[in-house]
């Protein structure tokens, strides 16, 4: 039995998310579709994080188990002349039988993009979220200190919708200004559902000065989601990196 390793890039906005859902249109749908016509046969397929309907991503990870015979080196060639263009395969190998996309991941690299600016741009609708009013990038930056670290995130978690521990360790976390858009980058071991996205939020509400900066940490602690910001749309993000 082979287990196939395949980094994926997706525009996530006309998918449900990554998940399989027998009556919608997924990413992991698409995937076994397309990859069981290859390799003649059933497949389920793994990755490295459900992102939600919306989001996109430039190096999902995914894993597979054939006993198929298709080279290694034709698997991506294959798999994008029949799968949709907002689904490309953009790398495959061959990997070790434990080898599994979500539990071997050491850490996952999301950046969400702020468009920054009076107007929207139509080019860029899809995969920025437009916040018209100037945005303080330095007390985004300083509140988002008190994330860094080992922590329970709770209140930045989509309630009801994960299981186990919400501890997770957020590595890096980064907001600088790139022209009209404001940039948020974070490396976590692993996310909790919409943690990005909530976490956003919340900083965006400090950059516009509707709370104060000093509120993240309290938030933080109090290990209430009521406390924190709304959750930033989907399309902003981008989920752009696994490292193993």
């Amino acid at each position: 039995m082979r287990n196939i390793k395949v980094v994926v890039g997706y525009d996530g906005s006309d998918y449900s998310g990554f998940q399989y859902q027998p009556n919608a249109r997924t990413i992991q749908g698409e995937l076994e579709r397309v990859l069981g016509l290859i390799v003649k046969e059933k497949v389920t397929v793994y990755g490295s994080g459900r992102t939600d309907a919306g989001v996109h991503a430039e190096g999902q990870v995914i894993n597979f188990r054939t006993e198929g015979s298709i080279p290694i080196d034709k698997l991506c060639i294959a798999a994008n002349s029949l799968l949709p263009p907002s689904i490309v395969a953009v790398e495959a190998s061959e990997v070790d039988a434990d080898f599994h996309a979500r539990y071997s991941a050491k850490s996952r690299l999301y950046v969400y993009d702020i468009g920054n600016r009076d107007m929207p741009s139509a080019l860029e609708s899809r995969y920025c979220w437009h916040v018209s009013r100037p945005l303080d990038v330095e007390a985004m930056k300083e509140s988002a200190k008190s994330l860094v670290g080992i922590h329970d995130f709770y209140s930045f978690a989509c309630a009801g919708r994960d299981d186990g521990s919400p501890v997770r360790e957020l590595m890096e976390m980064a907001v600088e200004r790139r022209g009209e858009h404001v940039i948020v980058t974070m490396r976590a071991n692993a996310f909790l559902r919409s943690m990005a996205r909530i976490i956003v939020g919340t900083l965006v509400q400090v950059g516009l000065g509707t709370r104060p900066g000093s509120d993240v940490e309290r938030i933080l602690q109090a290990r209430d989601r009521r406390l924190a910001g709304k959750t930033a749309p989907a399309h902003g993000l981008c989920l752009k990196e696994v490292q193993y």
